[in-house]
């Protein structure tokens, strides 16, 4: 009995060896076993921050008052806003916001002083409430004390008014579900074409494929075009549903939506054949693609507030497809922006792609090995 289970042992620890080995000689996997929990700690740990900081914030003072620059000037102390602009009426900063230049508004009006006196409201706050936690950290700042500002002022309920553009109510599906857009189709796209390559090479189809004459750019291209028909279909899915179920406005043109949701897909399958092409089984394919999921979901802005992060998570952020995506999305569907408007976010996802194709078609090589 004693010598039945000293050779099983053996057995087993010859298996494990084996298993060792060939791990340690798969660089890719034995680099995601390190990699993908280090990336997780240090996004969860430094790059994630759920406390709103440097929101993008314009001024209309058209008080023009020593108490109105003191007051701007305390706001700004907190660090929950980023003063870039500003307008002279609060119609130009309302346009700010339809734009996306900025988040929020600060408007003190020409009668500033006289609502100090009268103990009124004495401004109002221009938000972007597509945003549920950046809306939630503007509609803070209304009770905000003043009383080393204003002396005279004495202690109010709310200082400011409060208007919500895009979600009055406060709905977090309406934020959450274009975003959920640029999500899916991140991982299945990148998915789908991260393994073709590998697929042929391992089903043995890339001998026809050497034999045949066609160029690594055909055969990229030929790759992700059937893909681009299952991308739409699913943004179809998405936003319909999260029309007629949730209730999510569709404020933006459909022609507009259409375009920016194609130049994501090219984006996201070429970057799954940049993948195709580096790894070699479809396990490596997976796990890379991964690798790009993470930070696609925690750093875009799809969950956590793009302006909270660190300036090393935003460099990051700005590099993924993902992100450029949700803003484009978010722009058309709830603000009725167009690409036009959007340009930056629309001109990185046009070079992404071609940047991708030509990468992923210098690695193919018409070779077995």
């Amino acid at each position: 009995m004693i010598t039945r289970l000293w050779w099983s042992l053996l057995r087993i620890n010859a298996i494990v060896s084996k298993e060792l080995r060939q791990l340690s000689r798969d660089r890719i996997t034995f680099g995601m076993i390190v990699m993908i929990p280090l990336i997780q700690l240090l996004l969860f740990g430094y790059a994630i921050n759920t406390n709103v900081r440097n929101v993008p914030t314009a001024i209309v003072d058209q008080s023009h008052s020593a108490t109105g620059r003191m007051l701007v000037e305390s706001i700004k102390a907190t660090q929950v806003v980023d003063v870039i602009a500003s307008y002279a009426t609060p119609q130009q900063g309302q346009q700010a916001i339809m734009d996306g230049k900025v988040k929020a508004v600060l408007v003190l009006p020409s009668d500033f002083q006289r609502r100090i006196d009268q103990q009124q409201v004495i401004g109002q706050w221009l938000v972007d409430g597509s945003d549920a936690l950046i809306s939630s950290t503007i509609m803070q700042l209304q009770k905000m004390p003043l009383t080393e500002v204003i002396p005279q002022r004495k202690v109010q309920p709310n200082n400011f008014e409060v208007t919500l553009y895009f979600n009055p109510e406060r709905r977090s599906a309406i934020n959450i579900i274009p975003g959920l857009l640029g999500i899916i189709l991140t991982m299945t796209m990148i998915l789908f074409t991260s393994v073709t390559i590998v697929r042929e090479r391992e089903q043995g189809n890339l001998e026809l494929l050497i034999t045949t004459p066609i160029q690594p750019l055909e055969l990229m291209l030929a790759k992700i075009t059937p893909y681009i028909f299952i991308g739409i279909i699913q943004s179809i899915i998405i936003l319909g549903l999260g029309y007629v179920i949730f209730d999510v406005p569709i404020n933006g043109s459909l022609v507009q939506i259409f375009l920016g949701t194609v130049l994501f897909i090219l984006a996201s399958l070429t970057l799954g054949l940049v993948i195709s092409t580096k790894a070699t089984t479809q396990l490596q394919a997976m796990q890379m693609t991964i690798f790009i999921l993470l930070p696609s979901i925690l750093l875009s802005g799809f969950m956590f507030p793009y302006e909270g992060m660190p300036v090393v998570a935003q460099w990051i952020a700005e590099v993924l497809p993902t992100t450029h995506f949700i803003r484009i999305i978010r722009g058309i569907v709830l603000r009725g922006a167009d690409l036009v408007d959007l340009w930056r976010d629309t001109l990185w996802l046009v070079i992404f792609t071609i940047i991708g194709l030509v990468i992923a078609s210098i690695r193919f090589k018409k070779t077995l090995d």
